[in-house]
């Protein structure tokens, strides 16, 4: 194969890839939404990958702690494999397979975000941190390769690329992150406006990733996409606690359960 012939067939996969992917993407216009929601209100997001998932989780962190393009507040974000420290010492003394999750444990709270990055969907170190983060209340999101996969299953929601090479798979992942962040800069400043006391959590049901639906508190309040403040898709889907997936909390796949077992208040389980 000629240099030019390895560009041409690279470039072709990373094309085939292109129209599933903008599919996809589409989910994300609801996921910075959410993101922000959550960093403006003190939460934090924590990413973790292996080997080059690795470096984009952490390039995400980087986006979101310094900048995307605009200066704005640092947003709290955390890149679990970047503590080699720690990383080690969980490997050596617990096992490779909890160097996230124990970390999750220890800096994860009640509707915080864990997004697991990964082009085979398989790492039982992610699996792991998927699982944890289910017990610990954190919602639970995944940048995979090719659906299904283990991972996909585990976490409420996820956003595959449709290619079989994990390079491709790793630049739309990128991509993703670029798209992503910008999200979160054009929610922020409509959520900035919003009292902290707006909506009243329902009495008697915790509800993981639960926020105040804000379409109602910002009528008027569109953001550049066409895509109102709560990040409502096409599909009716929005970033106030429904998920895309149907993955419930518990561990239930695909079967809309709520945490309770009860479908009877209308309040969907994260």
């Amino acid at each position: 194969m000629t240099r030019g012939d390895m560009i041409d067939a690279h470039l072709s996969g990373l094309a085939a890839a292109l129209l599933p992917f903008r599919r996809e993407a589409e989910r994300l216009a609801d996921w910075g939404t959410e993101l922000a929601w959550t960093l403006a209100r003190g939460g934090r997001i924590l990413v973790a990958g292996n080997g080059g998932s690795a470096a984009e989780a952490q390039h995400l962190t980087a986006e979101l702690v310094g900048k995307l393009r605009d200066d704005r507040e640092p947003l709290s974000a955390i890149a679990l494999h970047a503590e080699t420290s720690a990383l080690t010492a969980i490997s050596n003394d617990y096992g490779y397979h909890e160097v996230f999750a124990r970390q999750v444990r220890a800096h994860g709270r009640t509707d915080d975000i864990l997004l697991l990055l990964s082009t085979s969907g398989t790492s039982t170190n992610l699996l792991t941190a998927a699982h944890t983060a289910h017990e610990t209340g954190l919602r639970c999101w995944a940048f995979t390769g090719p659906t299904p996969n283990p991972l996909a299953d585990a976490c409420h929601e996820v956003l595959a690329i449709d290619s079989p090479e994990s390079q491709v798979v790793q630049e739309l992942h990128l991509v993703a992150t670029h798209v992503l962040c910008e999200y979160v800069d054009q929610a922020l400043p409509l959520i900035r406006q919003l009292p902290t006391t707006t909506v009243t959590e329902p009495r008697g049901t915790r509800i993981t990733g639960w926020a105040p639906p804000l379409v109602p508190l910002l009528r008027d309040g569109h953001t550049a996409s066409g895509h109102t403040a709560n990040g409502q898709r096409a599909n009716g889907h929005t970033a106030n606690g429904h998920r895309g997936t149907g993955h419930s909390v518990d561990g239930h796949g695909r079967n809309g359960h709520h945490r309770n077992g009860s479908t009877g208040t209308g309040w969907v389980q994260r």
